[in-house]
């Protein structure tokens, strides 16, 4: 039986900008795990049009369904069928898929804290040195909201879930380099959103 796509309005507005960032950032990238693919919109958007690389999406299984749907309205070469993930079942195993980079969208401020740590610290042993991480989403800076629409909006989450809620740029930071990443490029993005880019370093 055919399933309804899920849709999302907020990634309908910010595929393209995201996307002129990914052009450049994964330029000489070949292979990349999408983590919570959620709809799926973001990955038939980004595939056709990075076509030097495999885009491998991956979700709770709850949410294959829906990212399937999508695929198979917009199929193409690179795109693949969505494994299952769940940040805090590890190892991740990837069933031997070996990226060369990661992309999430708009998951550190839905998942718990213990949670982002343990995305972290995957992401730590999956990606060998050189590879690319890129992470869009709200973010505060120094302890502050970056806008009022950020507070309504971490007011607003923290109500739906008490462990949800806009995170720190430090302290990701801080777990980027506890997992051998350094920070390469911070993105002002429509939104009050950012796009942080880092690279895994040699010596990891």
């Amino acid at each position: 039986m055919p399933v309804d796509k899920p849709f999302s309005q907020a990634c309908e507005n910010n595929c393209q900008p995201i996307l002129a960032i990914l052009q450049r950032v994964f330029a000489d990238r070949r292979k990349v795990l999408e983590v919570g693919s959620g709809t799926g919109q973001h990955a038939v958007y980004f595939a056709p049009r990075l076509p030097q690389l495999v885009w491998q999406t991956a979700d709770l299984e709850i949410n294959h369904p829906g990212i399937n749907a999508w695929i198979d309205q917009y199929p193409v070469d690179n795109l693949r069928r969505p494994l299952a993930l769940n940040a805090d079942r590890r190892p991740w195993g990837m069933g031997g898929y070996k990226p060369d980079a990661l992309f999430t969208a708009n998951t550190c401020h839905i998942m718990a804290w213990p949670s982002v740590q343990n995305l972290f610290a995957e992401v730590g042993v999956l990606l060998a040195p050189g590879a690319v991480l890129a992470i869009y989403g709200p973010f505060n800076y120094g302890g502050e909201f970056t806008s009022d629409s950020n507070a309504r909006f971490d007011q607003w989450l923290k109500q739906i879930a008490p462990h949800q809620g806009i995170r720190d740029f430090e302290a990701v930071d801080r777990l980027a380099q506890q997992a051998g990443f350094t920070l390469s490029e911070d993105n002002a993005m429509p939104a009050n959103n950012r796009l942080l880019v880092w690279k895994k370093s040699s010596l990891s």
